[in-house]
């Protein structure tokens, strides 16, 4: 139809033999992405005139220049409990994943309706925000770093599951194949020889999650979640910004040493 439209020019080359050259489709593609940007400011009733205010944020983004650096004391235990929370989440999440992981790849079990009620337990894991589920651990488990480290739990257990089986399902089936025809049962089969092939992929993934789990744990203070994200919300509410620089450095930093130390691990097992 474009091409219909649009017709291509013909270009007659040296050896006497004509070509076409298509026209360009870039125009179009910008034509849409422009008019899509345009239907969702008009659909979400987007303000320009708030772009005005954005001063106020780097005004108060200077104000934590320079740090609270003698409240780094008050922020060690809470950013400690953050790293715990997340280090014990994401452990557990990771390890009880592989069972369900299992289950849910149709290469391992050949079930049609077993495989479907796994995956929809880690598609209903992953339906709720972690914020969310980290408010709803408060009302159940009360306050406190338990209700962050289930929040952090669920998400995990269904994030790394949903990675693996799907890693699982492309590996090679051969040795599995063999390893039963030999008289190995199912999964002791999958451990000797599938396992092996999707570790590196799952131990890659383990890291990630772990690396995005302290930056969410971060926040789940706000909701009563415990870790630095208490302290973090009562700087804020009391305006204390030299005090919350401080805080944002010490997880900016937190999180570098996390990501230098995953990136080398991924390295050697890569």
């Amino acid at each position: 139809m474009y091409e219909k439209i649009f017709k291509p020019k013909k270009i007659k080359l040296i050896t006497g033999e004509v070509v076409e050259e298509k026209v360009s489709r870039t125009w179009l593609t910008w034509l849409i992405i422009i008019l899509l940007i345009a239907f969702s400011v008009i659909l979400t009733n987007f303000d320009f005139s708030a772009l005005s205010r954005s001063g106020l944020f780097f005004q108060k983004l200077a104000s934590m220049i320079p740090p609270n650096w003698a409240y780094f004391h008050k922020v060690l235990p809470p950013l400690l409990d953050t790293i715990k929370m997340s280090f014990f989440a994401s452990l557990l999440g990771a390890i009880l994943s592989v069972p369900f992981a299992i289950l849910a790849a149709n290469n391992i079990l050949k079930n049609r309706f077993g495989n479907g009620i796994i995956r929809l337990i880690f598609m209903l894991a992953r339906t709720l925000p972690t914020l969310v589920l980290a408010l709803i651990a408060t009302y159940i488990f009360g306050l406190g770093t338990f209700a962050g480290v289930v929040a952090i739990f669920v998400f995990t257990f269904s994030f790394i599951g949903k990675q693996l089986f799907e890693v699982i399902e492309t590996v090679d089936m051969g040795p599995f194949e063999a390893a039963e025809a030999l008289g190995v049962s199912p999964l002791k089969a999958f451990f000797i020889a599938v396992f092996p092939q999707v570790l590196p992929t799952y131990l890659s993934t383990a890291l990630y999650a772990f690396e995005g789990n302290v930056r969410y744990a971060a926040i789940l203070g706000y909701v009563g979640a415990g870790g630095i994200g208490n302290i973090l919300n009562d700087r804020v509410n009391f305006r204390d910004f030299s005090s919350v620089g401080m805080i944002l450095i010490s997880i900016l930093a937190t999180v570098m040493i996390i990501d230098s130390i995953s990136a080398l691990i991924r390295k050697k097992i890569a």
